[in-house]
């Protein structure tokens, strides 16, 4: 299961690196014929990466050519964006984008130096703590939070990720104050939440999954305002009680400027039917996600909607992030 989910997050991974690299530099521009540049901003094994190569593996037999995944980590992706954005249009390079995106950054976005292509995937993430917390419910979970600030705190897998946003917006929601520990990766937050050395974590499905059915882990609740069909008995934060909260992860494919409409056009119409195929899903499955949708004005549009978001959400909070 374990390599399984590990293939899958790659094929994840690359899907959404295909949307942010890849562009041509004409409308009228010919479709190249040497391989296709996929990149992805994490190390081998992710999500992302999952994901990235299985679509990039369907995209290759729909296109009659190969598609080439190129694992560029370093700086939350940074790297892999300035590659991505410095190369030339006609060779149409694809990058896979993790989000959301809310700190300070002079690399490329999607918007600007990159066009979008299409959302690959979305999914919740799951407020987890250990079968030694007495809390049963996120509700008390919150009160021993008001009572105890100083107790409290959540592990994530890193400053400025989608995790650490969904603590801080819990915090401003349910006025409490939650301490962020970051880890380097959601494998290594979890080794300390079961231990009970970290009383919260708000983590992705994938690390959490397992110890929450072998019962080393309690789950309060997901982030999203829909259940995650693998943990059907547990209720979104909206459900637990604060009322408007909703916070994702997700994966987006763009490409460089440049690229002709009609070339992102056809790439986007393969990752629509690629994202519905039972090898994907099955993938997306295994990750606590859904399948992605829509044009690429239509990816645009959910970027702007999710960065003024957040952006408001450091506005009212001050919260400073950064590589």
């Amino acid at each position: 299961m374990r390599n399984y989910l590990s293939s899958a997050l790659a094929a994840l991974s690359m899907a959404g690196l295909l949307s942010a690299a890849g562009q041509v530099h004409a409308q009228s521009a010919p479709w190249p014929q040497q391989p296709l540049r996929w990149i992805v901003g994490f190390a081998p094994g992710g999500t992302a990466d999952v994901l990235t190569r299985i679509a990039a593996g369907q995209l290759a037999e729909k296109l009659g050519q190969s598609v080439v995944v190129e694992n560029r980590p370093g700086a939350s992706g940074a790297i892999a964006l300035q590659q991505a954005a410095q190369s030339a249009p006609k060779d149409i390079m694809l990058i896979t984008v993790p989000g959301p995106i809310i700190y300070p950054r002079n690399e490329p976005e999607i918007g600007k130096e990159l066009t979008p292509i299409m959302l690959l995937a979305e999914g919740p993430m799951v407020i987890v703590g250990p079968t030694k917390n007495k809390e049963n419910t996120l509700k008390e979970v919150i009160g021993s939070a008001m009572a105890q600030p100083n107790a409290w705190s959540y592990a994530t897998s890193g400053t400025g990720t989608s995790q650490h946003l969904a603590g801080e917006l819990l915090n401003h929601s349910a006025k409490i104050e939650l301490v962020q520990v970051p880890y380097k990766g959601g494998g290594q937050a979890v080794s300390d939440v079961v231990g009970a050395q970290v009383p919260l974590a708000i983590l992705g499905p994938t690390p959490v999954l397992p110890h929450i059915r072998n019962h080393a882990l309690k789950a309060y609740a997901v982030t999203t305002t829909y259940r995650l069909e693998s943990l059907p008995n547990v209720p979104t934060v909206q459900e637990a009680g604060i009322p408007g909260y909703d916070a994702s992860q997700w994966f987006a494919a763009a490409t460089v400027k440049g690229v002709a409409p009609e070339h992102i056009n056809r790439i986007n119409e393969l990752l629509a039917e690629i994202v519905k195929t039972p090898t994907f899903k099955d993938a997306l499955d295994a990750a606590g996600m859904i399948a992605g949708k829509g044009s690429s004005s239509d990816l645009q549009t959910f970027l702007d909607q999710d960065r003024k978001k957040w952006a408001d959400l450091i506005k009212a909070t001050g919260l400073s992030v950064g590589h």
